[in-house]
């Protein structure tokens, strides 16, 4: 308001208060609700501009100095009915389970009765074991017990306990209660005494007539049993006769004032104004409740707080929880909003507690077309991994466990007999020996010039099986293949050649980094990531660099299982786990240097999940490869490196569209068959030595490019002989890499 408004006000004002009254009239009475309607119509009537806000305020330029009288409540108050309604409520309701998951789950309640089978199994073989030392203990400590045993006695029978009461009497001189407490006193003295001796009688006669009427071993029972009972009795309280068989955990149980006191440690300024005022800075959503072996809170930040903020003060949220760091998972709610915090706490750290057996360490075969477990999340519960229909990233910083994770999927590929595995360890120390070795198709360890030609190899190798794969698929009735993919009863039919095929690269960086074949390597990783999942082909790379070099984005974008173990930044984090993970709060970079094996695991149609792999260490992984061997000797599906054969000689690869266009200049618009056969033959001799015209004609059949009449004048007459149109060769070119682009 400015200062002539001010002014105007004030005027107004001082002439109604100095105006005289009308004589004999009171103060005006007004209809509240007859007001509020003359208003709505003067807002919302026939005369109303329909430029005119819904406020009322009129615009114009006399808007912001309206009349008092005209002005308008910001918040109305609100319809009865306003908001969903009861039963609408209820409909959006999230229900609780009325029985728990892991009850409702078989596996999980087999895990847990094993592990209470095994402890109490323990318990009881450890005290059985050391029951002749806890013997002699309680022997040794029955004089003394049974020196207690007689004190106490005495004691009570003098009335010890009423001795410090009656000498207070006497220092206050105090006849009256003297005498009171020492007839108390008598009185007691003389009720114990007859109930020792009549227990000493009882106990005396009961000890006579078992020594001469009792048997041997019953002797031998109650003599047993009255050492043992004056041992117990005798036994020392920093001493104690029997040991613990289980070392407990200490955790704490997590209440509201630890979660609280842990947030406002964070130094976030919303949480810490908040509980400045008197508030709690965090509204609980449920109960904090026990779950798994931990503890589960949920509730809601204040108002610009999202979860993320709390993750990456994850060190300090520890500290002011008092647990390890290995202990304390913040996550996000997926289908909340990003300020729904749950806070699970427990009671050991993740990387050093002791996880179940995994499954298939000594026994069980895999069908990669269902899901297997691979690993354990926080609360100790299994997670599963589907090996088909996928292709995989795995990226960390070194030593965090990155090839061990991959080394464990292969294994999991080859405990299923009709895999065909290609593995290859790019960083040479043999990690992915007891894969290679036992099962592997083919096999290659090292950077070095003959692995490299090695792989690429057979990786052309893969793109020609690819292609043979579409054609087979395609060509297959509907009824036997409706989806156009590999299913698990398709895989099964030799015939079709259709089994799976995983391929594994640790230190992938060094394929797609390399200085000569870098482009091919791509090219062809892109196609198996893009195509192969549906036709049976898995490809599974791991790097320590996760960048845009070593992880080109044709293929990180494509990539549906995705494995991150600790990172140190955002662009990492995001190569891995994908675009904005970090921003939605999965972030790779919490991970502690302890934290081995631990990661988010994208797939399964779930959201990022922090799962602790299995470990299984190298002679563990050597007996698994040759489990899988002996079951891949006994289908005779042994094959490749595995079994000693050396691959077939491999021809260089090659585009024979390209190389029509790079021996065919723009000039000649139409030539010979002949005549670029044996161009070609010249350009590549190892490729097109031998062939003819008619092996022409039927190498570009298949590329959908038929061979047409050419004339050409030779001696002065016109020759017609089968040839080609390069403009035929360049839009087939166009269409083909239209169609790669697409796919």
């Amino acid at each position: 308001m400015n200062h002539e408004d001010e002014n105007e006000l004030f005027s107004r004002l001082e002439k109604e208060i100095n105006a005289d009254p009308s004589p004999g009239s009171g103060g005006e009475v007004v209809d509240l609700d007859r007001a509020r309607s003359a208003r709505a119509q003067s807002v919302t009537g026939p005369d109303a501009s329909p430029d005119s806000p819904p406020d009322g305020s009129g615009g114009g330029e006399d808007a912001g100095s309206a009349d008092p009288d005209k002005a308008v409540m910001v918040d109305r108050p609100a319809p009865a009915a306003a908001g969903p309604g009861y039963l609408g409520r209820l409909r959006a309701a999230r229900r609780r389970d009325v029985v728990p998951v892991w009850l409702r789950s078989t596996s999980e309640l087999k895990t847990a009765t094993a592990w209470v089978a095994r402890h109490y199994t323990h318990a009881a073989g450890y005290h059985a074991l050391r029951s002749p030392v806890y013997a002699a203990r309680l022997t040794l400590q029955a004089p003394v017990g049974a020196a207690k045993f007689v004190g106490s006695t005495v004691r009570w029978v003098a009335d010890a306990e009423g001795a410090p009461v009656r000498a207070a009497a006497v220092r206050r001189e105090d006849a009256s209660e003297y005498l009171t407490l020492s007839r108390q006193r008598d009185g007691r003295v003389r009720l114990r005494s007859l109930v020792t001796v009549l227990s000493m009688f009882v106990g005396l006669a009961s000890a006579l007539a078992i020594y001469v009427l009792a048997p041997g071993w019953l002797q031998a029972v109650s003599v047993s049993a009255l050492v043992m009972a004056l041992g117990f009795n005798g036994r020392r309280a920093d001493a104690p006769v029997v040991q613990r068989a289980v070392d407990m955990p200490k955790a704490t149980k997590l209440t509201s004032d630890i979660v609280l006191r842990a947030l406002g440690a964070l130094g976030i300024a919303p949480i810490n104004q908040a509980q400045a005022k008197g508030r709690d800075g965090f509204e609980f959503t449920a109960p904090i409740t026990r779950d798994g072996p931990g503890w589960r809170a949920e509730g809601n930040l204040p108002f610009g707080v999202t979860v993320t903020d709390v993750i990456e003060r994850r060190d300090k949220l520890a500290s002011g929880l008092r647990r390890p760091l290995g202990c304390v998972w913040p996550e996000a709610v997926p289908d909340e909003h990003t300020g729904r915090l749950v806070l699970w706490v427990g009671d050991q750290d993740m990387s050093s507690a002791k996880k179940p057996k995994w499954p298939l360490l000594t026994s069980g075969s895999v069908d990669l077309f269902k899901p297997v477990a691979y690993g354990t999340d926080q609360r100790g519960r299994w997670v599963n991994v589907t090996l088909m229909y996928i292709a995989g990233i795995i990226g960390a910083i070194p030593r965090m466990g990155k090839t061990f994770l991959l080394r464990l999927l292969l294994l999991i590929a080859a405990l299923d007999a009709r895999a065909e595995l290609h593995t290859y360890d790019m960083k040479g120390t043999g990690d992915l020996d007891p894969v290679g070795n036992a099962v592997s198709h083919r096999h290659a360890a090292g950077d070095d010039d003959e692995s490299i030609q090695y792989a690429l190899n057979d990786f052309r190798a893969l793109r020609e099986e690819l292609r043979r794969r579409t054609k087979v698929i395609r060509s297959l009735p509907r009824d036997i293949c409706p989806e156009s993919k590999v299913t698990s009863q398709l895989a099964d039919k030799r015939s079709l050649g259709l089994h799976p095929i995983v391929v594994g690269v640790d230190e992938c960086q060094v394929l797609f980094e390399h200085p000569e074949h870098s482009k091919e390597f791509e090219e062809i990783a892109t196609d198996l990531v893009k195509r192969g999942p549906a036709t049976g082909i898995v490809l599974l790379l791991a790097t320590q660099r996760p960048d845009a070099k070593a992880l080109p984005t044709g293929i990180s974008a494509n990539a549906s299982a995705r494995w991150c173990l600790k990172v140190m930044g955002q662009l990492e984090n995001d190569m891995v786990l994908g675009t904005s993970a970090y921003k939605r709060g999965v972030r790779a970079t919490m991970f502690a240097w302890g934290d081995k094996g631990i990661h988010y695991f994208v797939g399964e149609g779930s959201d990022a999940r922090i799962v602790g792999s299995v470990y299984v260490d190298g002679p563990a992984a050597e007996a698994i490869g040759a489990r899988a061997r002996k079951a891949r000797e006994k289908a005779g599906l042994l094959s490749g490196y595995a079994l000693g054969e050396a691959p077939e000689t491999a021809v260089t690869s090659y585009d024979l569209l390209a190389d029509i266009l790079a021996v065919v200049p723009v000039k000649e618009a139409k030539v010979w068959s002949e005549t670029i056969v044996a161009r070609l033959a010249e350009l590549r001799p190892e490729v097109y030595e031998k062939w003819t015209p008619e092996t022409f004609a039927a190498a570009l059949k298949p590329r959908g490019i038929s061979t047409i009449q050419v004339g050409r004048r030779v001696d002065g007459k016109v020759v017609n002989r089968r040839g080609i149109a390069r403009a035929d060769i360049t839009t087939s070119i166009a269409e083909r890499n239209g169609k790669r682009d697409a796919s």
